[in-house]
């Protein structure tokens, strides 16, 4: 069957946009909307009328004529040559034999991944894991050209990092505006799996917005894409790009089970808004870093079973096992062994954070803390300061 010119029923649109689909058809309705809205085609050719009744006032069923490829073909034109793979050499590692002894030989282990170029000044965008504990760094054109690339700024809780690039540019991509996506509209991401299938396309459709992710250290990112587009290891801090070529996320993990069960999933793929990149990367720019708020305290997280398991007196908020000498909580008169359970109006539980809650406010801003401390519960007010950088 030849996809070339997709055939879509009035009457299917609805039915077929909202079951979506895996792969290079996105999910009839949602494509068609999409390719209209954004590439602004011309109104699509309608068929003769077929007639389902003899009765000259029923009204015919239409047929739509969408050109689905041509528009993935536009988008993938655009940005794959702004697209790049990511080298990371990493420090030497001493060898060992069998027996775990030094052999007195050396090897350079690599990783990899993808990014993007953003900027006529040679900025590339990518993911903070990618470029992690380099010690050089490098990029690959898709014309197999290889250039030294610098460390601009990264930020750890975002996952994204800003590169430097010298010379001539094969292309530079643009941002579109993430806010504006709709679960159905059709996604392609562009990569370099594995690190050996540079500029991988595969296509698919916004499965969700607004996610987010716990992670190991205490935070969720949050405002995640979520696509069915295939998205493999390389794939990350390549573009989540939309039908109109622009990069609307950034690549950054894939869930394959909830890591507390047999059940493994497929088509779960997730991408940092471009919004937040835009973001992140002009500060990353501007200063090298990202400016955050903290409070100067050691901590470890409350849930319903640790409060179980040590006596606590709350079932959510995080435990102060420590507390930094002259920082903001040491002066709003926090203690060790205090239990907090409240920042401004947000508590803390499942779905609010600790970390992502003190983000939700501004350096400096004072902010009401409710402490649990010894049966009691107490109101103290910090004034946020700036995270030191490491």
């Amino acid at each position: 069957m030849s996809f070339k010119k997709l055939l879509l029923t009035c009457a299917m649109i609805g039915l077929i946009g909202s079951s979506g689909f895996v792969g290079a058809l996105a999910g009839g309705g949602a494509v068609y909307w999409a390719v209209r809205d954004r590439l602004q085609q011309p109104a699509p050719v309608v068929s003769q009328p077929i007639s389902t009744s003899a009765s000259s006032e029923t009204t015919p069923a239409q047929i739509l004529h969408v050109d689905v490829n041509s528009a993935v073909e536009d988008a993938v034109a655009r940005v794959s040559p702004a697209v790049v793979t990511v080298i990371n050499t990493l420090p030497a590692q001493a060898q060992t034999d069998f027996f775990g002894f030094p052999t007195g030989q050396t090897t350079t282990p690599q990783a990899s991944g993808s990014g993007v170029i953003v900027s006529k000044d040679g900025y590339v965008i990518t993911n903070q894991h990618v470029v992690q504990g380099y010690s050089k760094l490098e990029v690959v054109f898709r014309d197999g050209q290889t250039v030294e690339a610098k460390l601009v700024g990264s930020d750890d809780y975002a996952d994204i990092a800003v590169l430097k690039i010298e010379g001539p540019l094969p292309a530079v991509a643009e941002f579109g505006n993430s806010d504006a996506l709709n679960p159905g509209e059709a996604v392609i991401a562009i990569g370099s799996p594995l690190g050996d299938f540079k500029n991988t396309v595969t296509v698919g459709v916004v499965s969700g917005t607004g996610r987010s992710i716990n992670t190991s250290q205490g935070y969720q990112m949050e405002d995640l894409i979520q696509t069915d587009a295939a998205i493999n290891h390389g794939n990350s801090g390549g573009p989540l790009v939309n039908l109109a070529g622009q990069v609307i996320g950034i690549n950054t993990l894939v869930v394959r089970g909830d890591g507390g069960s047999s059940d493994q999933a497929e088509g779960l793929g997730f991408a940092i808004a471009a919004n937040t990149v835009k973001a992140v990367s002009d500060q990353l720019v501007s200063k090298g870093f990202v400016a955050r708020p903290y409070m100067g305290i050691s901590w470890a997280t409350i849930t319903p079973a640790v409060a179980r398991a040590n006596g606590l007196a709350a079932q959510w908020g995080v435990y102060i096992k420590s507390v930094g000498q002259g920082s903001p909580a040491d002066t709003a008169g926090v203690r060790a062994g205090d239990i907090l359970t409240q920042l401004g109006d947000t508590p803390l539980d499942e779905t609010h954070p600790f970390i992502n809650a003190m983000w939700s406010f501004t350096i400096g801003q004072e902010v009401p803390l409710t402490i649990l401390r010894e049966g009691q519960t107490l109101t103290l007010k910090v004034v946020l300061g700036e995270r030191p950088r490491p």
